[in-house]
């Protein structure tokens, strides 16, 4: 500011300090607010199955779409009203497990590793769509079955983003955060993957097993910084 600024400016920046410290920001000393830091979603990500339609077609019947029973944080997908049967090596079999839409362009089987346990399936970790030598299973519907040849994974966990929030946190697709839990079991979930879309919302995925160790769904606070 310099020597003849008039009483008037300064009051009106004055004011404009106090508002942006009344609202939560903190000054940059030209009168705008830092930014404010983005609302970390997460969601738990319990077993569910991706299918091609050809797929949909043996276990559903032949031209079977998906009936979308509700859209996901992500507006690109929907959980549908179709379930199937996961069945394993065992024998043993989890019944209801969820079809998320729409199909894509391979089929895969989501699983906790305790679920993979029960199943008697070796899951690895592996980023979604990576099903180059998973282990298979066999899938059960209404109208069919089929035997997966591969594509049973325990899904990394992993940080879906758009560029407003990549930037915020300094990141990029396929780099790594890491996410600290304050609950009963407080907790560090280290390496998070980062993947990135233009029509993407700040959303963490975990799965059930994740969630329980750091008693998640008590959480009081969640905070991502990077890896």
């Amino acid at each position: 500011m310099n020597a003849t600024a008039t009483r008037d400016q300064v009051e009106s920046l004055v004011r404009s300090i106090i508002m942006n410290q009344l609202k939560g920001g903190p000054s940059n000393g030209d009168g705008r607010g830092a930014a404010a830091p983005p609302k970390v979603v997460v969601h738990i990500s319990a077993r569910h199955c991706h299918l091609t339609q050809a797929d949909v077609d043996v276990l559903f019947g032949k031209g079977h779409q998906l009936t979308p029973m509700k859209r996901l944080y992500q507006d690109t997908d929907f959980a549908a009203e179709e379930t199937v049967a996961v069945v394993g090596p065992r024998q043993r079999m989890i019944p209801g497990v969820r079809i998320l839409g729409p199909c894509r362009k391979f089929s895969q089987v989501e699983l906790a590793f305790t679920d993979a346990i029960s199943l008697g399936i070796d899951v690895p970790v592996r980023l979604s769509g990576d099903i180059e030598d998973t282990p298979g299973c066999l899938l059960i519907g209404p109208k069919g079955s089929l035997v997966m040849p591969k594509g049973v994974i325990r899904a990394e966990r992993h940080v879906h983003m758009g560029p407003k929030d990549a930037e915020y946190y300094g990141v990029k697709h396929l780099d790594r955060m890491n996410m600290k839990v304050e609950s009963s079991c407080p907790s560090t979930l280290e390496g998070l993957l980062v993947r990135t879309h233009p029509d993407w919302k700040l959303e963490v995925h975990i799965d059930t097993d994740e969630a329980n160790a750091c008693d998640l769904s008590r959480a009081s606070n969640v905070t991502l910084t990077k890896a």
